[in-house]
């Protein structure tokens, strides 16, 4: 989940990657514990900013990951993200998903809507290529998560070569 910021995913960029996790946000109605004790981050909005992107009424997407999508990653991975990677233990993406609106052309972020969360521990998590994942429905302390391999890195699998993260750095 992640997403998640100076970055360009591809149409099927980070789209697909934070896919399954919207789509459990959408179609989950009792929150799962979290297997692996991740947690939301504060403080996120101050990290760095890889992209933002839109999925508007036009997308296919839209019923489930319709909204203003926001990455962030911290300083751990910074660096590594304008690199290419890989990505050092102990990085975190953070992708906030948000309601919009349309006002004189512009879009304009509205209320939350959930927030996904990856977390790299190559040895914690090596059955998800090194990372954790975990997407949180609005309030921050309501993990949905419960299988990470089918609801997260399934979706994150075909990016092995960006070490499991669609978002790119463009300078």
């Amino acid at each position: 989940m992640s997403n998640d910021i100076g970055t360009r995913p591809g149409p099927r960029g980070h789209l697909a990657g934070i896919a399954m996790a919207a789509a459990v946000l959408a179609l989950t109605s009792v929150a799962a514990q979290p297997a692996d004790d991740i947690k939301a981050p504060t403080g996120y909005r101050n990290w760095f900013h890889v992209n933002t992107m839109i999925i508007d009424k036009g997308s296919p997407l839209f019923e489930s990951l319709g909204g203003m999508h926001n990455v962030h990653v911290n300083s751990v991975g910074e660096a590594a993200l304008k690199k290419g990677g890989p990505y050092p233990d102990r990085t975190v993406f953070v992708t906030d998903l948000h309601e919009f609106s349309i006002a004189d052309g512009s879009y304009v972020m509205g209320k939350l809507k959930g927030i996904a969360v990856m977390v790299k521990d190559a040895k914690k998590y090596a059955a998800t290529g090194g990372w954790g994942f975990q997407v949180f429905a609005g309030d921050p302390k309501k993990p949905i998560v419960a299988d990470a391999v089918k609801q997260c890195f399934e979706c994150h699998a075909p990016q092995k070569n960006q070490d499991y993260v669609y978002s790119t750095y463009i300078p």
